[in-house]
């Protein structure tokens, strides 16, 4: 029997991966970001909308600020325009007598700001923590080493890789590199479209909901054309064979507030609401959005709503935030709206842009200090560009 009072302590190393989960490291080219230097106001400051207000308008013309559908409402109130990632992103290019941009959303959005703006232009996200879980789950060199796996099974000459807006600046750039095209949620048919016109296959990244979703619900191909590409395992957990035969090579990644939703949550608001329309977004999973009567972009959810007929009943599967605000916006026309899940289910990291963020930054502004600020280096900038550019000459 071993003698456990002279077992020798084991050499383990923690991986940089576990280190930056337990914020004992942090990662520059990461979405998860760092936090804020500086000293923020106290969330209790009751003069808090009060300092908004003034260093906005201390500000004037010199600043635009976008807020994302998932923001607060306490954010979204000092907004001068809302929408998805994309539609703020070009918001932003379409401004630009603006010298400072504030994106109150999350890394990857902020980039993508940056990359379609001015040279004089400085893009801000008032806390840099605000990642996005879903574009963390595909790193340059996590990419890299899947070409090469497609490349060594005889593939990579004949996929093109199809990229959600949902990613890293590094993604896009591959993506653009290797003659690509970026996506949104909205038009992500038209991209697979294209992207077959191109080459056989799709490398879809990181979100394999949405690129299954895509395939099956409106290209015709079946659950057996997908394969799922996992990182985290040695050729991705794929051989060859299956990589020669898939039309869609998915890689292993999911939103983490979209994730959450199951069959059990629409069968459970059918039951608790009769006669409800349940309306999710194509980031839940393929059976969610199977078992649901309408799916659709977040532009696409409030479209359907404002024309929905009074007294009509909603389950939305989307991000709670924005459900809660059109469920108010919504009230007086008679339209019952309500979260698909009895679990509450907000996203974490744009719940990370407040109130006291949103003012630290703005005053720091108006003090003229520029803090935060999201700078995509020239390289990646110019491949990322490329591959948006891809999409914005979609038909």
């Amino acid at each position: 029997m071993r003698d456990v009072t002279t077992a020798q302590p084991l050499d383990v190393q923690p991986t940089p991966l576990a280190l930056l989960l337990l914020g004992r490291q942090a990662d520059p080219r990461s979405e998860r970001g760092v936090e804020c230097p500086g000293d923020l106001p106290a969330p209790s400051d009751p003069d808090l909308v009060a300092r908004a207000r003034a260093a906005k308008a201390a500000l004037g013309e010199r600043v635009f600020v976008l807020g994302h559908h998932y923001q607060r409402d306490e954010v979204i109130e000092f907004a001068d325009v809302t929408g998805d990632s994309f539609k703020l992103a070009r918001d932003a290019a379409a401004r630009p007598d603006a010298e400072y941009i504030v994106f109150c959303g999350v890394h990857f959005m902020a980039e993508s700001a940056d990359i379609l703006t001015g040279d004089n232009q400085q893009v801000i996200l008032p806390d840099l923590a605000a990642g996005c879980s879903m574009a963390d789950m595909a790193t340059a060199e996590q990419v890299a080493e899947c070409w090469d796996v497609l490349t060594e099974a005889g593939v990579a000459g004949v996929t093109v890789p199809v990229s959600y807006m949902n990613s890293s600046a590094d993604i896009k750039a591959f993506t653009g590199r290797h003659g690509g095209t970026i996506c949104t949620s909205s038009n992500a048919k038209r991209a697979l479209d294209w992207a077959f016109e191109q080459g056989e296959k799709v490398l879809f990244l990181p979100d394999q909901h949405l690129g299954r979703n895509t395939a099956v619900r409106e290209m015709g191909m079946s659950l057996d054309d997908c394969v799922v590409y996992n990182p985290h395992k040695p050729g991705g957990g794929l051989n060859a064979e299956e990589l020669r035969a898939a039309k869609m090579i998915l890689w292993r990644g999911h939103c983490s507030v979209h994730g959450r939703f199951s069959l059990d949550s629409v069968n459970e608001v059918r039951e608790r609401v009769p006669g409800v329309n349940v309306l999710v977004h194509p980031e839940c999973k393929h059976e969610v959005v199977a078992a649901a009567d309408h799916v659709g972009s977040t532009e696409h959810i409030i479209k359907t709503l404002e024309a929905a007929p009074a007294g009509s009943k909603w389950a939305i599967g989307t991000e709670l935030n924005l459900v809660r605000r059109l469920a108010n916006r919504f009230a007086s026309e008679d339209k019952e709206i309500v979260f698909l899940d009895r679990t509450v289910c907000f996203c974490s990291t744009m719940n990370r842009i407040d109130l006291p963020h949103l003012v630290w930054s703005l005053e720091s502004l108006a003090a003229g200090k520029v803090v935060n600020r999201i700078q995509v280096d020239k390289e990646t900038e110019a491949y990322a560009k490329l591959a948006l550019e891809r999409m914005l000459a979609l038909p």
